[in-house]
């Protein structure tokens, strides 16, 4: 499973070349400032000048910020800088968030096709920098991201358990896993019926986590993802063109294994259970059909309108399972909607909860760490799209409510558990846009927002941290 090198973040070294955060009103002097004015360097977002010392060497980097500053300024310079060892200049705060975001600048997906080596680009370890922390921060990251660059083929349910098995095995953790058509005999019926038209290697499973269980004096949370390792749409047919990409439908699971991985890791004062659904919604003759009518574990039926609206199914049973465990909190990360990316687009995940000190906490941690979440409404006057003739719900909202990513969230409350606090996000878990530091394909979003909120909630005993 994919970790961050340890050794790209180094112990002080007095060579290394100072990399200096510079906005448009930033003073410079001496050879920076000659040499910003001869090259048009502005401070501009994005802008990055190497300074000569004059001796065939380099001075120092200026990053550009623009008006305020932004630590993620230095995600691309992994891929920007020439091989070398460099030290962040500024507050110890700035510096810090700034090393994080160099770690994920680094990751590449590169099992496929060999790269050139470039030569390492080292960091002095900012001072006062958590680095065993940060670099499991950045780690988890780049096991999601990994997991969703995966095609499918080699990333399938098999693949999913075995990713889980190792990581509760490190953590010393239990795992459950339920395949085929066990789970009709354990009453995961959705999770049966969207998964059942793949070939038996690729069967449908429930993966389920758990760890400090025995710990029932500590709050329990529940990590939900979704892992459709590849939506054809079912029946309902995706074009060529909205399935191409559809290897990464798995990426709530990898988010919610990553950021478990990273709870346990830390050795946060929770009980956690982790719950996977990993499917493939394949076409076969035993695909399920538009117009069936599908049980749940909670025992609701859902009338079929849309084979497409895979998700939110496997969802419903995990969901209802994790209920079962009487969670205080639960969060639950899927691929789940278009809708939400017409809303916010590829960057800007929704939230969803109807908990006023939930949606608080992981907005205020979202901003502190720059994991950007945008909280959207739950609103119930839309919940009526979600009625059906002949079944208490159906998975396809009526046309009138036209709010796709509310109405699947709506959907998911009918299942969620209602001890505790519940919040859904709607990920994209994909960049679309290739530049230095962010490579077109699976990108981490939410996981660092959600696991500062828990890490304030539920922090570390001194004789736990970093286990």
């Amino acid at each position: 499973m994919s970790v961050v090198s340890p050794d790209l973040l180094t112990p002080a070294d007095a060579d290394a070349i100072p990399v200096r955060f510079v906005g448009p009103k930033t003073a410079l002097d001496g050879r920076a400032a000659s040499w910003a004015s001869a090259n048009g360097f502005k401070g501009k977002p994005g802008q990055m000048l190497v300074v000569p010392n004059g001796e065939g060497g380099l001075d120092s980097v200026l990053v550009g910020t623009g008006e305020r500053f932004d630590p993620w300024s230095a995600r691309g310079l992994s891929a920007k800088l020439p091989a070398g060892t460099y030290r962040l200049e500024g507050e110890a705060e700035q510096a810090q968030l700034a090393a994080l975001a160099f770690l994920l600048g680094t990751y590449r997906f590169d099992r496929y096709k060999a790269r050139p080596d470039r030569g390492a680009v080292r960091l002095v370890a900012p001072q006062g920098l958590d680095l065993e922390e940060t670099l499991r921060i950045a780690s988890a990251c780049a096991l999601a991201r990994e997991m969703v660059d995966t095609p499918a083929a080699d990333m399938g349910p098999l693949q999913i358990e075995t990713i889980a098995r190792e990581i509760a095995e490190t953590a010393g953790a239990s795992l459950a896993v339920t395949t085929g058509e066990a789970l009709l005999e354990n009453n995961y019926p959705a999770v049966h019926a969207v998964g059942r038209a793949a070939t038996p290697a690729r069967a449908p499973r429930v993966i389920e986590i758990g760890w400090n269980l025995d710990r029932t004096d500590l709050p329990l949370v529940a990590l939900v993802g979704k892992g459709v390792v590849f939506d054809t749409g079912g029946l309902d047919i995706k074009s060529a063109a909205g399935m191409r990409n559809m290897k990464k439908d798995m990426g709530g699971s990898a988010h919610a294994l990553a950021l478990g991985r990273l709870v346990m890791q830390a050795g946060l004062a929770v009980r956690l259970v982790v719950l996977v659904a990993a499917v493939e919604n394949a076409v076969s003759a035993d695909a399920f059909r538009p117009g069936d009518i599908l049980s749940s574990r909670k025992g609701l039926t859902i009338e079929i309108g849309n084979t497409d609206a895979e998700g939110r199914l496997i969802l419903a049973d995990i969901l209802t399972r994790a209920s079962e465990h009487s969670p205080d909190v639960t969060l639950d990360f899927a691929t789940l909607t278009g809708a939400a990316r017409i809303a916010l687009g590829p960057e800007l995940p929704p939230l969803y909860t109807d908990d006023e000190a939930l949606a608080g906490d992981l907005l205020a941690a979202a901003s502190v760490v720059r994991d950007p979440l945008w909280r959207m409404p739950l609103w119930h006057g839309y919940a009526a799209a979600l009625d059906s003739e002949i079944a208490d719900v159906r998975n396809d909202s009526a046309g009138w409510a036209q709010a796709g990513s509310v109405t699947a969230a709506l959907f998911l409350q009918k299942f969620a558990p209602e001890t505790g606090t519940w919040a859904h996000m709607d990920i994209f878990a994909w960049n679309p846009r290739n530049r230095p530091g962010w490579p077109e394909g699976g990108e981490a979003q939410a996981i660092r927002a959600c696991y500062q909120m828990l890490r304030a909630r539920y922090p570390a005993p001194k004789s736990a941290e970093g286990r």
